[in-house]
């Protein structure tokens, strides 16, 4: 977060999803938050003060939102700031390495240790860790946490709660966007992204 007396001014903008109502952060040019509404970590990288105002980029969030819970997969992703995230450098490569998971595909929370581990060239990494980095992912669905599982499938760990993540996961690998009463079965456990 900025500290106080920065100039960077934060911005917000609200989402209505068939989940619940989504938070959306911008710092002018890039998205820097995207939140359902009483997440945890709701909030975590705005300031204190923030104007309420539509931007470009909150049009393009929309549209990607949109796109998204209709079942279908945004060829576009709008601007995201990780790198003006004050957050340590292990958190932003774990929120680059899910970047990487294509949609309506899952990794465990152990593949993303792995890779962690190849990358910082030692022996491993624990699946603990990387799953805290993930709990502060702060632009949910862009950045898809939601599609990090627990061992053998299991859904465990997601922010925004578990009922969201099943029916995200069922949304994604079943093109079903707005059936969000119909049951989850939230991961084809075959699809995985290695």
């Amino acid at each position: 977060m900025p500290t106080k007396g920065s100039s960077v001014t934060h911005y917000l903008h609200h989402y209505a999803s068939p989940l619940g109502r989504i938070t959306l952060a911008g710092n002018g040019e890039a998205l820097i938050g995207l939140w359902f509404e009483g997440q945890k970590y709701f909030g975590s990288t705005l300031r204190e003060h923030y104007i309420e105002k539509n931007l470009p980029v909150f049009e393009q969030a929309d549209n990607w939102l949109a796109i998204y819970f209709s079942g279908r997969e945004p060829a576009f992703t709008p601007p995201l700031a990780i790198g003006a995230i004050e957050t340590t450098p292990f958190r932003k490569s774990v929120w680059e390495i899910l970047l990487t998971i294509p949609f309506g595909q899952t990794m465990t929370y152990g593949e993303v240790a792995e890779q962690i581990a190849k990358q910082q060239k030692i022996a491993s990494m624990s699946a603990q860790a990387v799953g805290g980095a993930i709990a502060h992912n702060p632009i949910s669905l862009m950045i898809p946490c939601h599609r990090v599982i627990g061992a053998k499938g299991k859904l465990i760990g997601y922010a925004g709660g578990i009922t969201r993540k099943e029916k995200l996961l069922s949304m994604e690998q079943n093109g079903n966007g707005g059936d969000y009463e119909s049951s989850c079965n939230p991961c084809d456990r075959s699809v995985r992204h290695h």
